[in-house]
């Protein structure tokens, strides 16, 4: 049976090479399996033509935005994120000969990989804080998984009572904005919440402290006498340990550097840049607790319940979920190193 549709560019030359060899239209058909019709064709056009090549790439619209003009675009993305498809389409078309719609446009970005998202809320980093963060990485850049297996992470948190589901979408008629199952509820401040101080390190977690009130220098004196001291001798008693905290300010007042000078002899505190809790492999943890606290069967209804809810998820975190944290901090500096500084992805 013949071939049915066009013939490539290598079996149109098969053809014309069959029919030039002396074959005749019958002959070259049995040889190559093509109808009669199709050798006949071929041989005709290469004649009269000389053509070899099928044309079949040629065939449907011409693209409007070339691989040059993809580039345009891609360059005009990159000036401005948050430019509309209009305002793409309106500076793409300037100095350009062909003008393109903004249908084309939005497929031409969806081609190339583009599509139109929420972005990410972040601290805005000051430029100085920018600089800082660089420095960190580099001199940190070829600290080892062994080097951060020495460092103790802490840092506080809070977590409410009630917590916003985000945005939420219900169906309901233009008469039912106000029935009561067409609504959702509000509490002030989130019905309260519950702070606490937590710490760990690859070892082992450490422990977590509840604050029932605002967090002062002299209670963070207290934590730190009561429980990171003496975390930091027991963990590391050849005094090669270092202790990560924020700059808080209650971390950085003078009672607190001068109880620190007072044992740097016994672990060293490590030199943490402002604005960066996308390096600290505690905000993970914090995210964990957060995720099973939503994912309880019985919420908690008070305060009390939520305390003992958020120390039980702690006790029971598992050792592979933290030590992998750790483990992923040359990669964090890695990401800083490449932003320039900027703000990276938790």
């Amino acid at each position: 049976m013949g071939k049915k549709g066009d013939l490539s560019n290598f079996e149109r030359g098969m053809v014309v090479g069959a029919r030039r060899a002396g074959l005749s239209i019958s002959q070259s058909a049995q040889l190559l399996g093509f109808s009669h019709t199709t050798i006949s064709r071929v041989y005709k056009e290469w004649c009269e033509k000389g053509k070899t090549s099928s044309m079949r790439q040629s065939c449907g619209r011409k693209c409007l935005v070339d691989a040059r003009g993809q580039r345009r675009m891609g360059r005009l993305i990159q000036a401005d994120r948050r430019a509309t498809f209009t305002e793409i389409t309106t500076r793409y078309n300037r100095g350009m000969q062909q003008s393109i719609c903004d249908a084309t446009t939005r497929t031409t970005l969806r081609h190339m990989g583009y599509n139109s998202r929420r972005p990410h809320w972040v601290p805005l980093i000051s430029t100085t804080n920018r600089k800082k963060r660089l420095q960190f990485a580099r001199a940190h850049q070829n600290w080892t998984v062994e080097d951060w297996k020495n460092v103790a992470w802490s840092v506080e948190s809070r977590f409410l009572l009630r917590q916003s589901d985000g945005r939420v979408r219900i169906w309901r008629k233009q008469n039912e904005n106000m029935d009561p199952s067409c609504l959702v509820t509000t509490v002030q401040a989130g019905g309260g919440g519950v702070m606490v101080w937590g710490m760990f390190s690859w070892h082992t977690l450490g422990p977590l402290v509840p604050i029932g009130h605002r967090l002062n220098a002299t209670a963070y004196l207290s934590i730190v006498s009561d429980h990171v001291y003496p975390f930091k001798t027991t963990m590391y008693p050849s005094s090669d340990g270092y202790f990560q905290q924020d700059n808080a300010p209650c971390h950085k007042a003078r009672i607190i550097s001068n109880w620190f000078l007072e044992h740097d002899n016994e672990f060293t505190v490590l030199k943490w840049p402002p604005q960066s809790p996308d390096l600290n492999p505690i905000e993970h943890l914090w995210d964990v607790v957060e995720r099973e606290l939503r994912a309880l069967d019985v919420h908690p209804t008070n305060l009390h319940q939520l305390q003992d809810a958020i120390v039980s998820i702690w006790a029971n975190m598992s050792k592979e979920c933290f030590q992998h944290l750790v483990e992923s901090m040359p990669c964090k500096i890695e990401a800083v190193l490449k932003a320039k500084g900027g703000q990276t992805q938790y």
